[in-house]
């Protein structure tokens, strides 16, 4: 039977094991997984557990989610305080929702779940998971989706943002208009949300995913995670490591990198795809016709451009100017076939020729920019002043033509207030599983590297060739590694490399991205 790809946003954690004895109740933050509490630690934990009693001792009552949805997925709504240092202040809500095993008899606990974003809504991912894990993951776990802080059914982050405003990424050539955009959007959010901004974090999700723990009564939680999603894992197993059982980590960030360096980084590696791109194409010269080397399927592409920018190409009835073009088309350069399919129709437009261009993913909804903006800017740092992104993206334009101008411009992170507690640093040695394409357009391959090095822990199964931002239920290699990750606890002796199937790509090219890092 052929499995279902699972809808790829950031990436995934990793599991841990889980020391035997834990009660079930709020772990709190530890610097790695070897350090040993302190007196003074212990004491201050278990003033913590006591603050946070009301939150973790709830009883959820669950009922149908929805009635488009499967009676069999239940949801409930949690409390959980706005401030974790203030637990006694303004409550939030947390959308959660639950699958249950089929096989009680053979469950291990509870496997959550983030599709990415940040921005995207996780309460039917127990569906997705339902239809991508095979029989013996599957009945191993309860499902567990949740909408995180901000986002959905939980009490969302809402900017008031207009059409224009989603534009997250803009061209050097508009750069005044682009500090006054960022302006704007931070200007709109501080207005209508000023008060919830400064916690919906990493951070404080992570910790509503331990009151969730605990209210569900169990001592660690499994997890899979995809792109953000590993974000959001990794920083999971570094507060609180004792409680990270299996986790598994599909297309990873950099936790270092996060968030500017995440956008930065397309810059040079977007040039690196282009030059697969181009030898790629010039072997198809006679399916292509855009060069039979890769100077001329360069300059073909670079020739369409030019055009665009001396008269707009129209594509579905949208005129593109060359950086438009370039916007367009960067992340088709890791998916060699698309890439040179799409060249070709923008070339035939440059000429004349009407061009509609294939179907892609719908653009996210205000509601998720809302909340995607609000996370990465609140997980901070930013640079303050706008004159040091003026400065990068015009070194970038030069080095990197292709996307350097884009990848390094002013955000409305630029104007946010300062986060109200500094980023998390990963490092520990918590066991995980990263899974990788080589290509991957949202979350390159040198960003999984670099958390595999964060996570000590961790395995790695690259999947040399592999092209596309999402990889488990696409390359039967890697999900045999993660299935049996998930099924027994044990991670492969050492790093795995999977050839690419193809299937990589036309999970990619096909799924919806809700968030900034797709």
């Amino acid at each position: 039977m052929q499995r279902r790809p699972l809808v790829p946003l950031l990436a995934v954690s990793v599991m841990a094991a889980l020391a035997p004895g834990l009660a079930a109740t709020p772990a709190t933050a530890s610097p790695s997984a070897s350090s040993a509490p302190s007196s003074a630690a212990s004491s201050s934990a278990s003033t913590e557990a006591g603050a946070l009693r009301r939150y973790t001792q709830q009883k959820p009552v669950w009922g149908r989610c929805g009635g488009d949805t499967p009676a069999a997925l239940r949801c409930a709504t949690l409390k959980v305080p706005l401030d974790y240092r203030a637990p006694g202040g303004k409550k939030i809500d947390i959308a959660i929702s639950r699958l249950r095993t089929s096989a009680p008899g053979k469950r291990h606990g509870v496997l959550l779940s983030n599709p990415g974003g940040p921005g995207g809504p996780g309460l039917e991912m127990p569906l997705e998971l339902d239809e991508a894990l095979p029989q013996k993951v599957k009945e191993r776990y309860d499902l567990i989706g949740f909408d995180p802080r901000g986002v959905g059914r939980s009490t969302p982050v809402q900017c008031g943002l207009d059409a224009e405003d989603n534009t997250m990424l803009r061209p050097l050539r508009t750069f005044d208009k682009n500090v006054l955009w960022a302006k704007n959007v931070a200007d709109k959010c501080r207005s209508k949300a000023g008060d919830t901004l400064p916690y919906v974090t990493t951070r404080n999700t992570a910790r509503d995913m331990d009151v969730l723990r605990a209210v569900l009564g169990e001592r660690t939680i499994s997890y899979y995670g995809v792109s953000y999603g590993t974000a959001l894992g990794a920083v999971y197993t570094q507060m609180f490591p004792r409680r990270a059982d299996r986790f598994v980590l599909d297309s990873a960030v950099d936790p270092k990198r996060a968030w500017r360096g995440m956008f930065q980084v397309w810059a040079p590696e977007a040039e690196q795809a282009f030059q697969r791109w181009t030898k790629w194409t010039a072997a198809r010269d006679a399916t292509y016709g855009l060069g039979d080397t890769p100077a001329a399927v360069s300059k073909s592409f670079w020739d369409v451009v030019a055009r665009a920018d001396r008269d707009p190409i129209v594509v579905d009835g949208v005129p593109l100017d060359g950086a438009g073009v370039r916007d367009l088309v960067r992340r088709d350069f890791y998916t060699v076939r698309d890439a040179a399919e799409r060249v070709v129709k923008l070339k035939e437009a440059a000429g004349g020729r009407a061009a509609n261009d294939r179907d892609d993913p719908e653009p996210p909804a205000e509601d998720d920019i809302s909340a995607a903006v609000t996370v990465m800017c609140a997980d901070g740092p930013w640079p303050r002043d706008p004159e040091t992104y003026q400065r990068d993206l015009i070194r970038d334009a030069v080095r990197y033509p292709l996307y350097g101008d884009f990848a390094s411009g002013i955000m409305p992170c630029a104007f946010w207030d300062k986060p109200v507690e500094p980023a998390t640093e990963v490092n520990n040695k918590v066991p995980a599983l990263i899974v990788q394409n080589e290509w991957d357009s949202q979350t390159p391959l040198v960003t999984a590297r670099a958390m595999h090095r964060q996570l000590k822990g961790s395995r790695m199964v690259m999947v040399d060739e592999g092209e596309g931002h999402g990889v488990y239920s696409t390359n039967p290699c890697a999900d045999s590694a993660a299935d049996s990750y998930l099924a027994t606890g044990r991670l492969p002796a050492a790093d795995v490399t999977c050839r690419a199937t193809g299937g990589e790509r036309r999970a990619a090219s096909s799924l919806p991205a809700p968030g900034p890092l797709g």
